[in-house]
């Protein structure tokens, strides 16, 4: 979004706002693949205390989030994605060549 101009506190906000529907989604997936699987406290292959667990980390810093994001200077806030991203790409890559 940085390239096509957008300022990145407005793509950051953007890409919060759009993971919810992507986590909602992927949740009601692993429902439906799941749904004749007998687990305990799960629906599917959600287990209810790991979703509570998620949302309430979600909801209770995602205020955080947002407050350090406007208060940290463009360029920093660049650098700092930046960094995040390659840890997961490093991370991914890791996981990816052990098998």
């Amino acid at each position: 979004m940085t390239l096509c101009n957008v300022p990145m506190h407005q793509a950051v906000a953007t890409s919060a706002a759009l993971g919810f529907p992507i986590a909602m989604a992927g949740t009601i997936g692993y429902v439906i693949a799941g749904w004749h699987q007998s687990l305990p406290l799960a629906v599917g292959y959600v287990w209810l205390p790991a979703l509570a667990a998620v949302t309430c980390a979600s909801v209770l810093t995602a205020p955080l989030g947002a407050k350090a994001a406007h208060a940290l200077p463009v360029a920093s806030l660049k650098r700092i994605f930046a960094v995040i991203l390659y840890l997961l790409a490093g991370y991914m890559v890791w996981r990816a060549m052990q098998g």
